[in-house]
């Protein structure tokens, strides 16, 4: 498969698999809500920074963070995060027939992109489809962009709550969750979330988890045994470091072993 170095497919190149793509997956934006916000906050601070001569200073270089804030927010959520998720997925070091669950899908970029790693396994992803997480996020979409990646074959999606997954004990080979587990409210359900995700996990399974860093604390802390907690850097910031995101990973320990 060709990616581009920002972890989106190149246009109009064609891959092992068949002629060039004439369509491409459209992820939408995370919490389209925050970022006209931001944005909106942004444009009132340069419009007042230009209209008042006191304060003048302080509101243009309000304007001016909010306004950078903004231009990470969307670089993160259009490119930052598939480029990102790409590297990890790489590193995973999936062999290729692995049955891998995915928490929240959204709109199937973590979705998609481990499909495609998976030519002999399958993809199944999980989500409730709030709007408010993400814009344009139905079903529907989630697998027109499968489609359009050339991996519907292997994908499945499930309207389910990640707290009760629908799945029996050890059935999955790894599960995946990007910025999802965060919105589930009070954070005892959030542990409820990783302790369903260890339950269908396969021994020796792995658990990669993104979200924010102060969320992402409290999972590892819960996890407890191996797990493990690392940045992901400025590609991955939504506005600022106050709001970058975290991987943590665990493995499923095998209960039989003593």
């Amino acid at each position: 498969m060709t990616h581009m170095a920002n972890g989106m497919h190149e246009p109009g190149r064609s891959d092992d698999a068949g002629p060039a793509r004439t369509s491409w997956p459209r992820y939408g934006v995370d919490a389209p809500g925050f970022v006209s916000t931001l944005g909106a906050a942004a444009a009132a601070f340069g419009l007042a920074s230009v209209r008042w001569r006191r304060g003048r200073a302080v509101t243009a270089a309000a304007g001016a963070l909010l306004t950078a804030g903004t231009g990470i927010y969307l670089h993160t959520t259009l490119r930052g995060k598939l480029a990102i998720w790409e590297k990890e997925l790489d590193r995973a070091g999936l062999k290729g027939d692995e049955e891998l669950l995915d928490l929240g899908c959204g709109r199937g970029a973590v979705l998609v992109a481990a499909a495609e790693r998976l030519p002999d396994g399958k993809a199944v992803a999980v989500d409730l489809w709030a709007g408010k997480d993400q814009s344009g996020n139905r079903p529907e979409i989630t697998l027109a962009n499968a489609a359009a990646a050339g991996v519907a074959d292997r994908v499945e999606v499930h309207t389910a709550d990640m707290t009760a997954l629908p799945f029996a004990d050890d059935s999955f080979d790894v599960v995946t969750s990007a910025l999802a587990i965060h919105n589930i409210e009070p954070p005892e359900l959030q542990y409820q979330a990783l302790d369903e995700a260890m339950r269908v996990l396969r021994p020796g399974g792995r658990l990669i988890v993104a979200d924010f860093w102060f969320a992402a604390r409290r999972y590892v802390a819960h996890l407890g045994g191996d797990s493990t907690l690392r940045p992901l850097g400025p590609g991955y910031w939504y506005g600022s470091p106050l709001l970058g995101i975290n991987l943590v990973q665990a493995t499923k320990k095998d209960s039989r072993r003593t």
